[in-house]
C-alpha cells in the first residue's frame, strides 16, 4: 500500500494515544469492527475520507490534519496556487488535493478530486459521512451513485447532496475525471 496511507495510519495511532482511547472505542466512532479498525491502523488497507471525517468531527480536529499531517495556521485567508494543494493519493485511481488545508476552523473542506478510470465491471466503493457535499465537474464525465440512484455528471455539472446517504463515483469513457468536492460539516 502506498506511503501516504501508512502515514495516515500512523497519525490515527498517535491520535488514539493522545486521547488515551482503545482501538475498540475508535472502531465504534468509525462504525467498523475492531478488527477492521486495527487493519486501518496497520497502514495496509485504504482509509476512506468519510471515516477520517467521522474521526475529525468526533474529536474536533481538522480533517486536513489527519489526511496531510499539517496543522492549519491561517485565520484570515489561505491561498492555494494551481496544482499546489496538499495532496494524498489514497489508492492508485483516487487523489485528493486539499484547497484549504492551512485555514483554521473551516466550516467546509474543499478538495480537488482526481479519479482515474477503472475496468468497466469494477464495483463502486460507497462512502457516507455526516453533513452535505457539493461536487462541481471540472473535467471528464463520471457516474455518481447516491443512495442507489445513478447520475451521469459532465463537465460543468454540479450536484449538492446529503452525504449521510451512501455515495460513490467512477470515471466514464476511459478518461480521468476532475471535480471540486466541498464537504460541509453539519451544524452543531
Amino acid at each position: 500500500m502506498n506511503e501516504q496511507i501508512k502515514q495516515i495510519a500512523q497519525r490515527l495511532i498517535g491520535l488514539r494515544d493522545v486521547l488515551d482511547i482503545t482501538t475498540a472505542q475508535m472502531a465504534e466512532v468509525c462504525g467498523v469492527s475492531e478488527a477492521e479498525y486495527i487493519a486501518l491502523e496497520s497502514g495496509t488497507v485504504d482509509i476512506s475520507v468519510s471515516l477520517l471525517y467521522r474521526i475529525a468531527k468526533r474529536y474536533n480536529i481538522e480533517l486536513s490534519t489527519l489526511m496531510f499531517g499539517d496543522e492549519p495556521r491561517m485565520n484570515a485567508y489561505f491561498l492555494t496556487r494551481k496544482d499546489k494543494g496538499a495532496a494524498v493519493e489514497r489508492v492508485k485511481a483516487y487523489k485528493y488535493q486539499s484547497l484549504a488545508a492551512g485555514f483554521m476552523n473551516r466550516l467546509a473542506d474543499p478538495f480537488l478530486v482526481t479519479v482515474d478510470p477503472k475496468p468497466e465491471n469494477t464495483e463502486i466503493h460507497l462512502n457516507t459521512h455526516p453533513g452535505q457535499e457539493f461536487n462541481m465537474m471540472i473535467e471528464g464525465r463520471m457516474m455518481l451513485s447516491i443512495n442507489g440512484k445513478e447520475l451521469i455528471l459532465e463537465t460543468g455539472d454540479s450536484i449538492y447532496f446529503d452525504s449521510s446517504l451512501p455515495h460513490g463515483m467512477k470515471a466514464l469513457d476511459g478518461k480521468t475525471v476532475k471535480f471540486l468536492a466541498m464537504i460541509i460539516a453539519p451544524q452543531k
